[in-house]
């Protein structure tokens, strides 16, 4: 009987034997088919054991056989692949589970059951759009998509037809909240799982905020992704020369680092240990490890921090489209007729159907609408963007008060505690949008005379509004939930502030160029603070106070601002103050204003209830009335602005509707500009070619008459 079971193990032990040799002949030759997950999750730890103590006996008789340098290349190689498959054990679990808003004890979602395909398109270039990211994400909304390519994270750094040289380094812009960071979170678990990028061995996934706190530190390449990613240096892996290599560099708009392209010294030892900035540098500039891939992402305005020569592709998160919204709401919600009642709604109201290619905003809109549906409140839906910021403000207080103080959702909203907190994250939201900061450190706090103790409380109780993150680091990171939030907070300061104290913050702007005073002889009003805001968010140079005026004015409708009763100290209602608003509004609008200011002017009519001008219009294109040679200049801002809200219009724009003038072509430029196809009426030549052939590239022109 032993004889038949020692011949037995012997055939066994033949098998595994000829097996684990076939493996690392193919390890050694560097064609080994990467492990599957499943592979990885089936192999328990008596089976790992068993395969490393026979890799010990193969490297003892590869020795024996003096075949040193064979022996050390399956012995790094091994380590490497036993190395991969931890990484991607711990990625995966590191990124495959997401917290919509933020993040909930207990609340784990898989990311791959709420993931909603978001719109990349790899076009444009490497310039600076200027503008204030939501008037970036309203232009977005009406661009024709001919002249440029949707793609997809698999096609990431795949070159496309006719390209000459490989795709280095992936350069990926899009507005805070679009859904950048989620996307480099799915397309690391899709590595981690083997379903994409899998010629990549390694992965390394960093974000800024991580990197800005070890500003002063020295470290080398080997050395950094050994700190954030153990077991690199362990596993023996001291140069990546041997291997395809991945960093995604998340969040470049939140660097804190100097990164200076024209002075920084080179480095190209992949070993040797300099500053932070030096690495991240030669990192970008290929002179270190040229064969890694890099993946950067960032807000627009921050995307020339680095050079385009260095950038092989520009691609751009759009968020979601029109369809993509509405499978959003569906995957949310089971109840059909909530569903449709919350797209039907987004769909009347414009700002916020434009404000829904954010995927944040999303989550924010119906987070409230769901709640006004289901506890069914009285009174219509909200439909400005101050309704909505209100009506969630007052909700996650509802949530404080039911979680953490024991009450009752029906108690007073605003207890003395909740007013401190939310008074302390008022003046935060004011005073690091003015720095533009979106992420705060212990040190910005101190800057501003904040306690770093009540950060962290507010961020353990408004866990929706504000949060506190930290990683390896005793270091604290805080922000609030997105940019859009914390310019209404600052707003609210701003209004809170003067109606109490009659102060105007906006005058201690820093570069301010023309500053409203307040003088003692004329006496201090809300419609001039709102005259003050006016004139400073029209002479900002990039439109960072666009939303926040929309804010400010929006708050003092006695409406909202009684939905913030107790928060919020309730003015007299004064028709005369809005009406003095709106009258410089439109006086306003009569100056030769850019069309992303006149655009937003009339959201802030929107925001103050006051639609005359626009209505004005629409019954005289209605009635056929419309004659634009008597048009004032506010009139054709507004006739534009109509326009350019109408897709009917601008998937084909009837031109011959309006004068044949050299001045109505020029008015209408930004339509023509946003529109997929025009037809006019013959015009003199030097007046069609103010339409350069950048403009009208992949639009369809028609002519008659």
């Amino acid at each position: 009987f032993n004889v038949f079971v020692f011949q037995l193990l012997e055939d066994n032990i033949i098998i595994f034997v000829k097996a684990e040799l076939k493996h690392m002949q193919k390890i050694v030759d560097g064609d080994d088919p990467e492990c599957s997950e499943s592979q990885m999750e089936d192999e328990d730890e008596e089976q790992r054991r068993s395969r490393e103590a026979f890799l010990n006996i193969t490297l003892y008789f590869l020795k024996r056989m003096k075949q040193e340098e064979l022996a050390e290349r399956l012995q790094s190689r091994t380590k490497a692949h036993q190395y991969q498959r931890e990484l991607k054990s711990k990625l995966k679990k590191k990124f495959q589970c997401v917290f919509e808003g933020v993040a909930k004890a207990g609340s784990q979602t898989l990311l791959k059951e709420i993931f909603t395909e978001l719109y990349i398109t790899e076009g444009g270039g490497g310039e600076v759009n200027q503008e204030h990211e939501v008037m970036q994400i309203e232009t977005a909304s009406r661009r024709s998509d001919t002249a440029e390519r949707a793609i997809t994270l698999e096609e990431l750094f795949k070159a496309p037809p006719g390209r000459p040289r490989p795709i280095r380094t992936v350069m990926t812009k899009g507005v805070a909240g679009i859904g950048k960071t989620l996307l480099t979170h799915k397309f690391t678990v899709d590595w981690a799982e083997d379903k994409a990028q899998q010629e990549v061995h390694f992965t390394f996934p960093l974000t800024f905020r991580e990197l800005n706190v070890l500003r002063g530190r020295s470290f080398s390449l080997v050395g950094l992704v050994d700190y954030f990613f153990s077991g690199s240096k362990e596993a023996g892996i001291c140069s990546f020369q041997d291997f395809l290599v991945l960093f995604i560099l998340d969040g470049l708009d939140e660097c804190r680092l100097s990164l200076d392209f024209l002075s920084t010294q080179t480095l190209t030892d992949v070993s040797e240990s300099t500053s932070v900035e030096v690495l991240l540098i030669n990192l970008i500039r290929g002179e270190l490890l040229p064969s890694a891939l890099l993946w950067i992402t960032t807000r627009p305005a921050a995307a020339n921090q680095i050079p385009p020569e260095h950038v092989d592709m520009v691609t751009e998160v759009r968020g979601f489209t029109d369809l993509q919204k509405e499978e959003y709401f569906r995957r949310r919600s089971t109840d059909k007729e909530q569903v449709s009642r919350i797209i039907s709604h987004i769909r009347m109201c414009r700002s916020l159907h434009i404000m829904c290619h954010i995927p944040l905003f999303c989550w924010i809109t119906a987070t409230v609408l769901e709640d006004m549906l289901k506890s069914r409140e009285e009174g219509e839906l909200p439909r400005t963007l101050t309704q909505i910021y209100s009506h969630y403000v007052v909700l996650q207080n509802k949530v404080k008060m039911v979680k953490f103080d024991g009450g009752a959702a029906t108690d007073p909203h605003w207890s003395p505690q909740s007013r401190k907190m939310m008074e302390f994250l008022r003046k935060l939201a004011f005073e690091q949008l003015q720095k533009g900061n979106l992420i705060f450190y212990e040190s910005d706090l101190t800057e501003c005379g904040t306690d770093l103790r009540a950060a962290s409380v507010c961020s353990g109780v408004f866990t929706q509004v504000f949060r506190e993150e930290s990683s390896l680091y005793q270091d604290k990171v805080f922000t609030f939930i997105h940019l859009s939030l914390q310019e209404f907070l600052a707003a609210l300061h701003v209004h809170q502030t003067f109606i109490s104290s009659k102060v105007n913050l906006l005058e201690h702007q820093p570069q301010k160029k023309k500053s409203f005073k307040m003088s003692t002889i004329q006496k201090p009003t809300l419609n001039l603070l709102h005259q003050s805001a006016v004139d400073e968010a029209l002479q900002s140079p990039n439109g960072h106070l666009d939303l926040f005026l929309r804010f400010l004015l929006g708050l003092s409708l006695p409406t909202n601002q009684r939905l913030l009763q107790g928060l919020l100290t309730q003015t007299r209602s004064d028709s005369q103050t809005n009406q003095k608003t709106v009258k410089y509004i439109k006086k306003k609008l009569s100056d030769s204003l850019s069309t992303e200011r006149s655009i937003n002017l009339f959201h802030c009519l929107n925001e103050v209830n006051d639609h005359s001008l626009l209505e004005q219009i629409q019954q005289s294109m209605r009635s056929g009335s419309l004659s634009t040679e008597k048009l004032s200049p506010a009139q054709w801002s507004a006739l534009v602005f109509i326009l350019l809200s109408s897709q009917e219009h601008l998937d084909v724009f009837d031109l011959k509707r309006f004068s044949p003038s050299e001045d109505t072509f020029l008015k209408l430029l930004p339509v023509i500009k946003a529109s997929k196809k025009v037809e006019y009426v013959t015009l003199e030549e030097h007046v069609f070619n103010s339409v350069t052939d950048k403009h009208l590239k992949g639009f369809s022109v028609s002519s008659s008459g």
